[in-house]
């Protein structure tokens, strides 16, 4: 039997003559014309293409951004930051893992969905695909050739959009993974941000504040209506996303990345804003449930005294106990384990495996994971004994 020829996946959709150089600009409609949502299909490497700086869901990490938008570094540049910098950092490690996994999935599968976006002009005449959705195929693409250190680039299938909107980003992000809360948050903003034609502005160093302009709007009749149907969220819900973007920037970051619940960033908010920093990051540090951030919210003065005028001895305050601490963490963990199906229960052990391998935590786990289930079984041993007597 003759050995069966693999094919290109992408292959498909025949590209440009000149797959180096971008196409001409379309051609404009006449008035009498409808333009259809959907303009062609191309290939193109990412190196042709450029994310959304301003897109609600942030995927590279903040310390690479300001380099990678403002040109100071490459796509392929930032991949090769991104994979030396998971090497230490657990959160970092999951996200590279699951987007080399979608690299992985094109040479053996095929792109199953195009990238869509837009041609945009640069100053000097240069053109680059602007990405409306599928940020996270063209980071695959790009982690995925550094990884494996292939010489030519990938190849992409793209759509052209005429019209790119905030609102089919937004609904792309909320089918392909569910979004932590600030994701939420940035998203609801963006939504608001884009019905009042409120375009971002380039020139602003931190993205961040694009869409805190969406709580000094004043929303005219009709608009959260508008938006509950993108959202599935009620008008509440999202006024209470909107305020988490009252954190400053770096805590934003912090909570996105940490993927911190609502309710735990709303007791946060809750407290002085000096606070702030010391609950998130606590809150980070044990897994803190809403209820245990507002009991050490409690715990804490209201208006703490300048530090110059302090008694220079002050008693310490008693930490929460670590057993309770250590108990509310595992209880949380176990419930939100068992709502999972049997794929996504070894999909988060395979994540928090990984996770612990990169900490160097693992050979500690194992032992106290040993200790705690024979700690069960006897418990669990003398309770049937019991119930037979």
């Amino acid at each position: 039997m003759s050995p069966r020829k693999r094919f290109n996946a992408f292959d498909d959709f025949p590209g440009a003559e000149h797959p180096d150089q971008p196409p001409a600009p379309l051609a404009p409609l006449s008035p009498a014309e409808t333009p259809p949502e959907m303009e062609r299909i191309e290939r193109l490497a990412p190196s042709q293409m450029l994310p959304d700086r301003f897109q609600p869901r942030r995927l590279l990490p903040a310390s690479l951004r300001a380099a990678f938008f403002s040109g100071e570094m490459d796509c392929y540049q930032a991949a090769a930051e991104w994979l030396a910098m998971a090497r230490a950092d657990p959160l970092q490690h999951a996200e590279v893992e699951r987007l080399l996994a979608m690299g992985d999935s094109f040479g053996e599968h095929g792109q199953i969905k195009a990238i869509t976006g837009s041609w945009v002009s640069l100053p000097g005449g240069r053109y680059l695909f602007q990405i409306e959705t599928g940020e996270r195929r063209f980071w695959a693409a790009c982690l995925q050739r550094v990884a494996t250190r292939a010489e030519q680039e990938p190849l992409l299938r793209v759509e052209v959009v005429r019209a790119p909107t905030r609102q089919r980003q937004v609904l792309e992000n909320r089918h392909a993974e569910p979004p932590s809360a600030v994701g939420q948050a940035c998203e609801v903003a963006a939504l608001i941000l884009a019905e009042l034609d409120i375009a971002p502005d380039p020139g602003l160093a931190d993205e961040f504040d694009y869409f805190r302009q969406a709580r000094a709007q004043r929303m005219p009749t009709g608009l959260w209506d508008r938006l509950i149907p993108i959202m599935q969220l009620t008008r509440p819900r999202m006024v209470q996303l909107l305020n988490i973007l009252q954190l400053p920037s770096h805590l934003l970051e912090l909570a996105d990345r940490h993927r911190l619940p609502e309710r735990v960033l709303r007791e946060v908010l809750s407290a002085p804003a000096q606070q702030w920093e010391r609950l998130l990051r606590a809150s980070i540090q044990n897994a803190l449930t809403s209820d245990d951030v507002a009991e050490l919210n409690a715990s804490a003065p209201l208006n703490p005294a300048p530090a110059e005028s302090r008694p220079r001895q002050v008693e310490p305050r008693p930490p929460l106990d670590p057993s309770r601490q250590a108990l509310r963490s595992l209880r949380r963990f176990a419930f939100l384990i068992a709502d999972l199906d049997e794929f996504g229960q070894a999909q988060a052990l395979d994540e928090i495996a990984d996770a612990l391998i990169v900490s160097n935590q693992a050979e500690g786990i194992i032992v106290l994971l040993g200790e705690l289930s024979r700690m069960l079984e006897a418990r669990v041993t003398r309770r049937a004994q019991q119930g037979r007597r």
